[in-house]
């Protein structure tokens, strides 16, 4: 058998460097012009077939085994965060207001280190390995409402060849380095983003009674929300409402007419997300009418739940309890209300989506995804590269 480790940190110099140059020079959704000018070069350099500009910045390549069999798709997201860096690094970003802060540089690096890995041993492959790397995963969506795995799956990449399975991994700092967690079933949460503009009657701040005070409506609409998750939801069966934003008001003497409130919904069974969302427009609509004020309700779909298909995951932990034998993997039901558009491509594809531990406490960097401090131990890039390709040899047996 193939020591993919060793091949992996063979390569260590040369994902690292990629990571780091990547990490320096962040882009935001659909904007990853750079990145896939880089990522396209590498692939080019292999002799894969290219096909650039799906979703407008994503890249696609094909490696075509020497035998024939099933068409493995492996996913990998590029895109940074509104988020201005305070690590400190020698390779910090060098755009103020943006930072890879959820490891997607490091997920590059490791997605053209497979493609190394696996194209030196390509004529023993029984089967091809379509190669995605997406623009728009941190939940930005385009003009037509789709992210960037939406807008991919709508520009064909499931298809010609069509695709048989799905992987992809996600570095992941709420776990130590040497973890790794493949399970089947559910992995990570659906997404809902809302967006509640509420409209009263602005006047003065010391003569409320001749206005409609929608900061007020606000209140009570933040605090009844809370009894959603709290009295409406199955205690054992997991959901969150967060309202993460308010906006109203300029002066402290002013009840302004407008209020706005953003958030978001996290939930992974159909039925739970049905009596959330029921819950969340009738509270919403019947407090706001109760206070004076008229409402707007805007929601939208982020993601599905990211569910993990057992026979495709059952091979992905067959290839970890080789690849790391000495490793306890975490086959359980490791959840987190996190969202992830790959949940889209699983929708669609049996597939398996795994974390692999990323924090070191000892060396500070246990800094959680979206911080401005987010650094992750760049000794799991050659462990996830190593992985990942022997996920793809036990698919592709």
């Amino acid at each position: 058998m193939i020591n993919f480790l060793t091949k992996a940190q063979d390569l260590f110099t040369y994902t690292q460097s990629l990571r780091r140059d990547l990490h320096q020079h962040p882009e935001l959704g659909f904007q990853e012009i750079r990145t896939a000018g880089i990522v396209a070069k590498e692939l080019h350099e292999l002799g894969l077939e290219i096909t650039t500009g799906i979703a407008e910045t994503g890249v696609v390549a094909l490696l075509k085994g020497g035998k024939p069999g099933p068409t493995l798709l492996l996913r990998f997201d590029m895109d940074a965060l509104p988020i201005t860096e305070e690590t400190g690094a020698e390779y910090a970003s060098q755009t103020r207001g943006k930072m890879h802060a959820c490891g997607h540089d490091g997920h590059i690096a490791i997605g053209l280190t497979v493609a190394k890995m696996l194209n030196e041993i390509r004529a023993d492959l029984a089967g091809s390995v379509k190669f995605i790397f997406q623009p728009a995963e941190e939940g930005i969506v385009n003009q037509a409402g789709r992210s960037g795995a939406g807008q991919m799956i709508y520009e064909g990449i499931l298809e010609n060849p069509h695709v048989d399975y799905a992987l992809a991994l996600h570095l992941w700092n709420s776990k130590p380095l040497g973890w790794i967690g493949v399970g089947a079933g559910p992995m990570m949460a659906g997404a809902e983003y809302f967006k509640i503009t509420l409209y009263g009657k602005g006047g003065h701040g010391a003569m409320p009674q001749a206005a409609i005070d929608p900061i007020v409506a606000a209140g009570e609409i933040i605090g009844a929300l809370q009894s959603i998750v709290a009295r409406n939801v199955d205690p054992l069966k997991p959901a969150v409402l967060t309202v993460a934003s308010i906006q109203g008001g300029e002066a402290f003497n002013v009840i302004p007419p407008k209020v706005e409130m953003s958030g978001t919904i996290r939930t992974f069974e159909t039925e739970v997300r049905d009596i959330v969302l029921q819950r969340f427009n009738e509270i919403v609509e019947n407090t706001a009418n109760a206070m004076g004020c008229k409402v707007k309700i805007d929601l939208k779909r982020i993601s599905p739940a990211v569910i993990n298909d057992a026979k495709v995951a059952a091979r992905v932990q067959n290839a970890a309890k080789n690849l790391y034998p000495e490793t306890k993997i975490d086959a359980g039901n490791y959840l987190t209300m996190g969202a992830e558009d790959m949940a889209f491509v699983l929708e669609k594809v049996p597939g398996c989506y795994f974390f692999v531990g990323s924090a070191n406490d000892e060396k500070g960097l246990n800094y959680d995804h979206h911080h401005p401090k987010f650094d992750f131990d760049e000794a799991v890039l050659p462990r996830a590269a190593a992985l990942m390709t022997a996920g793809v040899v036990e698919l592709l047996k």
